[in-house]
């Protein structure tokens, strides 16, 4: 994985643990931390006046602040800051191209009003070219918890991306993957040709449903012998199964379409980033 581990800042307690976890990923990736604060862009409620200079003097401040606490918790790591006049949600999309992959901070749980405004996470989302992490404000240590979850749901190559930040996180931190894959039970109305005697019971629909999990984890176990990977296929909704299975993770990785309309990050992204109870990788499938 090349590029650097861009951390977005805007000067509330929020970017604290954004930096925290940027730094631990940099840090095990072995990969440079760019700590990057838009003076255009910072929130109403900082306590400075709107002249130009001091939001420059202030965002200065931020990111001394920031690589002060990244260096002090890993020693020796490559640390960069930028300041810059563009909006933030534009600076951060330009460079998510060539980054390996952005964090931003969260106002808590129950809300996605993280970094800035809740309308600047969810453009950097729709928009980044890289995986974009959210790291709530309560999040105490990066990967606190034994697990990366994953899910499990696209074919083929579609969900590529998603299962190597999955397995490549667990493996720079020393984690087990939790593949986590959901299924619904079959109704008539999806067989409207087929007589009820022909419909697949539920005991045959899930181990296919196994089987299916199994053939696409295969060669990421391959890849990544070192990595504890444990099979999870439930019956229920996306969303709700993904939800259920965090309950371990210290990281919960869900992919996102790249779409025309870039603010479609869909159901099962948004209901992961309002009621996940971790850090939240969304990764653009390409």
């Amino acid at each position: 994985m090349g590029g650097s581990v861009v951390v977005g800042l805007d000067g509330t307690g929020n970017s604290v643990p954004a930096v925290r976890w940027g730094a631990e990923e940099a840090a095990a990736r072995g990969l440079p931390l760019l700590l990057l604060h838009s003076w255009v862009s910072q929130p109403l409620n900082i306590p400075i006046t709107q002249e130009g200079a001091d939001k420059k003097r202030f965002g200065a401040e931020v990111l001394e602040s920031a690589a002060s606490m990244a260096l002090e918790l890993h020693p020796g790591l490559s640390v960069t800051t930028e300041q810059v006049s563009q909006e933030a949600v534009d600076a951060l999309v330009d460079r998510s191209g060539r980054a390996a992959m952005m964090v931003l901070g969260s106002r808590g749980h129950g809300a996605i009003a993280g970094f800035l405004l809740g309308s600047v996470s969810l453009h950097i989302l729709g928009r980044a070219q890289c995986p974009v992490v959210t790291v709530r404000e309560e999040e105490t240590a990066a990967y606190g918890r034994p697990e990366v979850v994953v899910g499990v749901q696209e074919p083929g190559t579609q969900g590529e991306s998603v299962l190597e930040f999955a397995f490549s996180a667990a493996d720079a931190h020393h984690r087990s993957v939790r593949a986590v894959r959901a299924w619904e039970t079959t109704t008539l109305a999806g067989f409207e040709f087929l007589a009820a005697a022909d419909l697949p019971d539920e005991e045959e629909r899930a181990a296919g449903e196994k089987e299916k999990l199994a053939g696409i984890l295969a060669p990421w176990r391959a890849q990544y012998p070192g990595v504890h990977v444990v099979e999870d296929v439930q019956r229920g909704r996306v969303a709700q199964v993904l939800l259920r299975a965090c309950s371990q993770a210290g990281l919960l990785v869900v992919g996102r379409r790249v779409q025309s309309t870039p603010m479609l990050l869909g159901p099962v992204v948004l209901a992961a980033l309002h009621h996940s109870f971790c850090p939240v990788a969304v990764v653009p499938r390409v």
